[in-house]
């Protein structure tokens, strides 16, 4: 524990660090860090780059001021640029942390009505469009597991018909590539996510386009979809080379990327 949190609080000050220069900076043996390291990245508090240097991960968010420099997060504002500039939509990327979906980066329409939110910002997993997509990667032995008996009531007050609900939102999931929430998180809020993933094929983050539902009709949903599921694969093709956090490889087929 004392060597991890070491480790940590030396990349909060001066990231990124290979480990022949946490070695020196903390005086623990390169074999010790390489078992602390690898449990680090596989939790998600850890990165390793391409040239093989550690650096904050996913979880480490709120620990520094450095989080809009994480891979992940400097692709997906690129990427959410551009589909912000074609739909001026709030766009937000999520991971999971637990049981629930929490934000780790946004790009905010200039909507005056809009989702009032923020980084850090956190629904339950299986309430949120973004929540669903990772969870979907999980079979239904699994989610059977995790919720089953479990009170299942979104944060506006809709319960689902226990867990036999939640596994038909997640097949849906599974076989359109995408997650949609109609005022399940907010009234009056329609979200639609889609996986984020590495080379491997391991759901990484979700990312989510939020729209009030008083700007969408049915011509406009389909424009989303095809335009989010677009920019999806295409946050996935710049972070193909990262390590996967608290996420499992699928025990499933893929999902489809068609609409």
């Amino acid at each position: 524990m004392h060597a991890a949190l070491s480790v940590i609080e030396s990349l909060v000050a001066r990231a990124p660090l290979g480990i022949s220069e946490l070695s020196v900076e903390l005086g623990v043996a390169k074999s010790t860090l390489h078992r602390v390291c690898a449990v680090l990245v596989e939790r998600g508090w850890l990165v390793r780059d391409r040239a093989g240097r550690f650096d904050l991960g996913a979880r480490a968010i709120g620990i520094g001021t450095r989080s809009g420099e994480l891979p992940i997060v400097s692709a997906f504002a690129g990427v959410a640029a551009e589909l912000l500039t074609v739909h001026n939509e709030t766009v937000c990327l999520a991971v999971l942390d637990g049981d629930d979906s929490v934000f780790i980066a946004l790009e905010e329409t200039s909507h005056p009505v809009r989702l009032v939110t923020s980084v850090g910002s956190r629904t339950p997993a299986f309430a949120s469009a973004s929540g669903r997509v990772v969870l979907a990667e999980r079979s239904a032995a699994r989610i059977e597991a995790e919720f089953g008996g479990a009170v299942l009531v979104t944060p506006t007050g809709r319960r689902l018909r226990g867990v036999g609900e939640l596994q038909e939102i997640l097949e849906r999931v599974r076989r359109d590539g995408y997650a949609e929430n109609q005022s399940e998180t907010a009234v009056g809020l329609y979200s639609l996510a889609v996986p984020v993933r590495n080379g491997a094929g391991v759901v990484l983050a979700a990312m989510t386009v939020c729209v009030p539902s008083s700007r969408l009709d049915p011509a406009r949903r389909e424009l989303l979809i095809s335009d989010l599921v677009a920019a999806g694969e295409a946050l996935s093709a710049e972070v193909a080379w990262l390590s996967a956090w608290n996420a499992m490889r699928a025990d499933r087929p893929r999902m489809s990327s068609s609409t």
